[in-house]
């Protein structure tokens, strides 16, 4: 009987969530339904009636994020003069996905598209992803991106959050040498 190596032992895979192990099949199946839904609609109007649709569906959505993209920088730069400090966008990142969905080529996507153009839409939608970002801060456990976003946020005494990182030298440790200038 001969001894060899050791069989290595491999902790227990972590199971996968159901995002990622759903997400591509819903991907699937919303192409196969936007390629079926844009044949149907060929047969009973004709392909030149499809296209002019795929058409204005690009140029529309290119217009609405162009807008939405226009006037997110309009507020960051009233924002920026009045000497506040950058803030959330104001709607502005639901109208570039709308605009987004517009542009891709099928009807469902461009009905979904059309309807975060609704601004009560987008304010629901917004209240319901910044309450969900919080809850999932909250229960974020040390060693998660929600751990590290947190423990990346410095406080200072008057309120204002610094993003950055400290770094403390011991007593004991003297540089080796001159420090390379801080660039930017």
């Amino acid at each position: 009987m001969t001894t060899g190596a050791p069989t290595p032992t491999y902790p227990a895979r972590p199971r996968r969530s159901r995002l990622r192990t759903f997400l591509p099949l819903g991907i699937a199946a919303w192409l196969v339904l936007e390629i079926w839904l844009l044949t149907v609609v060929a047969d009973a109007a004709g392909g030149l009636l499809v296209f002019l649709l795929l058409l204005a569906g690009l140029v529309l959505g290119s217009v609405v994020i162009k807008r939405a993209g226009r006037r997110a920088f309009q507020a960051l730069n009233e924002k920026l003069q009045r000497g506040g400090t950058p803030a959330s966008g104001g709607g502005n990142g639901l109208m570039m996905l709308g605009g987004l969905l517009i542009m891709l080529p099928g009807l469902i996507s461009d009905a979904v598209g059309l309807l975060l153009l609704i601004p009560p839409v987008q304010k629901a939608l917004s209240g319901y992803a910044e309450r969900t970002f919080d809850r999932k801060l909250r229960e974020a456990t040390p060693g998660s991106f929600g751990d590290a976003y947190q423990q990346s946020r410095m406080h200072r005494p008057d309120g204002k959050v610094v993003q950055g990182e400290v770094i403390r030298d011991e007593p004991g440790d003297a540089p080796e040498g001159p420090r390379p200038p801080l660039t930017r």
